[in-house]
Order: structure tokens, then C-alpha cells, then sequence
């Protein structure tokens, strides 16, 4: 992790400042020959000037007379350059310096034939006597159309070459010093990259060991902030898949507990009256009557919760499908308070129905709209050891609403949460009094959802509990229901 972030960082780093030096070398050299350039051309441009000068000073003057070269020195000292002059024959006749080349000598045959057709010579000159290289220009000698010979110009490069060498010494220390620049603006900005970069890498490495409350803090509003956005998400996501992850293995590991609790009860106890039977312990027909009794109450006990898991499998992997159709609400409830009318009798509860007049059908399956109201009568019926259970029924708006209303021993606000939950039961304590495969509300829930209602409760404890159904009206718009 440490070493890719230093490499990203070196390699950040060398590519930003190979890039500007090569820029800014390439600039720089491009820049000296252009000035180098510039100055030679000036230069020579200048000579010619000064040179036509010389031509006007001279043209009337007596060449090989005392005066002229006084005057050749006067020029060459103010112009600061070696003055030649020569005839039409290309012989060099009077100078201003004639330590330096001997009178007598020629130019050559190229250059006085371009300076006889009045043309001025500023290319490339070389002249034969000179001890160090000069800059040499060359301009026709005479006035009007006569010309007799020409005027040689020469200037010591010596001097142009140091002003040239001042100007790259300059451009190299311009150079240096945006390299030093370039060096810190590129460090801060790597850095700047590398070191966020290097806070994501040890985010996503926790992240992959499973911390998933692991956040990763970066404010910026760039590329670099939008991936740390991204991965503050993907944990998010994994924390909460993780979580599901956790509760779905602990619903499994208590569904199989469960499983194994409510069928191990009425195992034992089967398995105990067959020994009892078969060992001959049980003496008349009476006696043996009431164990066959016990067993097959046992039986049906076991098949309900078969059943019930069933249907509960079935609700979740969505392979139950609706056969919705307009419903008489008010029948079901009849129905099912004559069901449960002589056990409602034998424990002392009274069974009250109060539905409304004029009630609109519901759009449902009645298989399984029976199912919901059986389930919350049964759980009613269950808790409640005095008073009554009421059901009724009430349009509104959209929807059928169905009451379930009991006075048993309620239902305390932290298992209110739970009671949806498989295999959940309110009256851990008396299970053994009122068996149960606590899957009834689980049940309810699913298949209320699955006719597109809702389901709500209201307990209080030792006072009662109250479930609320909505099913949606028949006149209201619907469609087919599928699981």
C-alpha cells in the first residue's frame, strides 16, 4: 500500500517535471537561436548602414591621401569597426588599421562582382588575414551609378557571442528557476493526489476485511471526492446487506430451533403414550381412549405447523397467487365467528361482531382472506382468558377495513416490533397452555401485503390488543393480484 503510493507519487513527480523541462528547454533554445538570429541579422543590418555612411564620407575624398585614412580611423573608432576599401580590381587600396592586413592583398572575385552591380554582401564573408572572426558586411564604393570598388566592414564576433552567451545564461537561470517552481507546484499537487489516494487504499482494505463502518472523509469536489463518495456507498451497502446477512442466519438458526422444539413436543409426547399402549400400562378402553386423544390432538398440532411453514415458504419465494374476486367481507366474518363460537363459549369470552351496513365488496382471495381473519380470531382467542373479541368491519376511502379487537393480557412495545417475526411468541412463559406454531402473524403479514394492504397494531398490556386490516374495495382500481 505505502510503496504504491510512493511510486504513484515519484512517477507523478518525474512525469510533471520531465514534461517541464522539456518545455521549457525546448522554449529556451528555440529562444536563443531566435535571438541569436535576431542579433546577427540587426547587426549586419547596421554595418550596411554604417557602411553606406562611410561611402557618402569618402566618395569625394582622395583615397590614398592622409586625410582619408584619418578619416577611415576616425570612423572605424566610432563605429567600432575595421574599415577596408577597395578598387574595381578587388585589390584592397587604404584601410583603418593596416597592423591587421597588408594594402595590396584581394578580396575575393565572388564579392567584387556582386558589390560592381551595386549589390550589397552580408552573407557568410571570409577574408584571408584576419586573426579572429569578425562579422563582415560589404557595400559598393562610389556615388550614383559610378562605383569604384567597395567598402569592407568587418565587426568582432567576440562581443556578439557574449551578448548571445548573457542571453542563454539568462534563459538557463529563467529555466532553473521555473523548474524549481514547477518542482513545488508539482509536489503539492502529486501530494495533493497521492495522499487521498493513499486514505481510499487503507478505506477499501478494511472495507475488505468486513469493517464496513469504515468511512472515508474527503471533502474535495473532484474526481478523487466522487470515489470516496462511491465507496462511503458500497460499504454503506455492505453494512446493511451485512446486517440482513446476520438477521437472515439468525432467522434460519432460530427457524430450525423452532422447528426442532415444536416437533420434538408432541414426538416425545406421541412416543410416550405408544410405549405406555404397547407395554400394556393402560388399563380399559376408556383410559386408552383419552391417550389416542391426546395423540391425535398431538397430530394435528404437528400438521398445522407443517402447513404453516408451507405457506410461509411458499409467501417468501412469491409462489402463492391470488385469486382475487369481489368478496362479501361481512360473510367471512360471520363465518368465522361461528368457527370459533363454542371455543370462544368454553373459555369464558364472549365473541362480538359488529359490521357495518351496506358495506362494498373487497377485491381479494377468499381462501386466503378467511386465512388472515381465522389466524388474528385463533390469536385472539389465544391470549384472552376474559372479557370478549370483537371483530368489525368499516369502509374507507379506497380500502375495507376489518378490527380485531380483544381484552386478553396485550402485548408489551418491545415485542410489538418482534410478533412478525417466524416462530415468535408473545406468551414465552405459557406455551406449554396455549400451543401454537407462532406463525399465524407472520402469515397474516405476508398475505395482507400480497393483496397490496396493510396491517397495523395497537396493545396495550393486561388491557387487550387491536389488529387493523386494510384490503382494498372492489370500486376501487385494482389489478390482478399475483403472487
Amino acid at each position: 500500500m505505502l510503496g504504491m503510493d510512493k511510486s504513484l507519487f515519484r512517477r507523478l513527480i518525474l512525469s510533471y517535471l520531465l514534461t517541464v523541462l522539456i518545455g521549457i528547454g525546448f522554449v529556451g533554445i528555440l529562444i536563443s537561436y531566435l535571438v541569436k538570429g535576431y542579433i546577427f541579422s540587426t547587426t549586419q543590418e547596421e554595418m550596411v548602414r554604417k557602411g553606406r555612411i562611410v561611402n557618402m564620407t569618402i566618395q569625394d575624398m582622395q583615397i590614398q591621401s592622409e586625410e582619408t585614412e584619418q578619416m577611415l580611423v576616425f570612423l572605424d573608432q566610432s563605429f567600432n569597426t575595421r574599415i577596408w576599401v577597395f578598387d574595381r580590381s578587388g585589390e584592397i587600396i587604404t584601410t583603418s588599421t593596416k597592423d591587421e592586413v597588408s594594402i595590396g592583398k584581394s578580396v575575393a572575385s565572388s564579392i567584387v562582382e556582386r558589390v560592381l552591380q551595386g549589390e550589397d554582401a552580408v552573407n557568410r564573408l571570409e577574408f584571408e588575414g584576419l586573426n579572429e572572426p569578425m562579422l563582415s558586411v560589404v557595400v559598393p564604393w562610389g556615388q550614383e551609378e559610378q562605383v569604384y570598388g567597395g567598402i569592407v566592414l568587418h565587426s568582432p564576433v567576440v562581443g556578439i557571442n557574449r551578448t548571445v552567451m548573457k542571453i542563454r545564461e539568462t534563459i538557463l537561470w529563467a529555466t532553473l528557476f521555473g523548474i524549481f517552481v514547477s518542482t513545488v507546484m508539482v509536489s503539492y499537487l502529486s501530494w495533493s493526489i497521492s495522499r487521498p489516494l493513499r486514505t481510499i487504499d487503507r478505506a477499501a482494505e478494511k472495507i475488505g476485511m468486513g469493517n464496513y463502518d469504515e468511512r472515508i472523509d474527503i471533502k474535495s469536489n473532484d474526481e478523487i471526492g466522487d470515489l470516496a463518495n462511491t465507496i462511503n456507498t458500497m460499504a454503506a451497502k455492505l453494512d446493511r446487506i451485512d446486517q440482513e446477512r446476520k438477521k437472515l442466519d439468525q432467522i434460519r438458526n432460530d427457524f430450525l430451533a423452532n422447528v426442532s422444539h415444536e416437533l420434538r413436543t408432541p414426538l416425545t409426547a406421541m412416543q410416550g403414550f405408544l410405549e405406555a399402549l404397547q407395554d400394556g400400562l393402560i388399563d380399559g378402553e376408556e383410559g386408552r381412549k383419552k391417550y389416542y386423544n391426546v395423540m391425535y390432538k398431538e397430530t394435528l398440532h404437528m400438521n398445522r405447523l407443517v402447513e404453516d411453514i408451507f405457506d410461509l415458504i411458499k409467501l417468501e419465494n412469491k409462489e402463492i397467487s391470488l385469486q382475487p374476486k369481489p368478496v362479501d367481507v361481512n360473510e367471512v366474518i360471520h363465518n368465522t365467528a361461528l368457527i370459533f363460537e363454542q371455543e370462544a363459549e368454553e373459555k369464558g369470552v364472549e365473541l362480538k361482531v359488529d359490521t357495518a351496513d351496506q358495506l362494498p365488496k373487497a377485491y381479494a382471495d377468499p381462501v386466503r382472506l378467511e386465512q388472515i381473519i381465522v389466524n388474528l380470531v385463533k390469536n385472539a382467542l389465544k391470549f384472552t382468558e376474559q372479557g370478549y373479541i370483537s371483530l368489525s368491519t368499516i369502509s374507507e376511502e379506497a380500502f375495507i377495513k376489518i378490527r380485531v379487537k380483544d381484552t386478553g393480557i396485550g402485548i408489551t412495545e418491545a415485542d410489538q416490533e418482534l410478533i412478525w417475526e417466524r416462530f415468535f411468541k408473545v406468551d414465552r412463559g405459557r406455551s406449554k397452555v396455549n400451543k401454537g406454531t407462532g406463525l399465524g402473524l407472520a402469515i397474516v403479514k405476508e398475505l395482507v401485503e400480497l393483496h397490496g394492504g396493510r396491517i397495523a397494531l395497537e396493545s396495550e398490556v393486561d388491557k387487550g390488543t387491536t389488529f387493523t386490516v386494510l384490503i382494498p374495495a372492489y370500486e376501487a382500481p385494482h389489478t390482478e393480484l399475483n403472487g
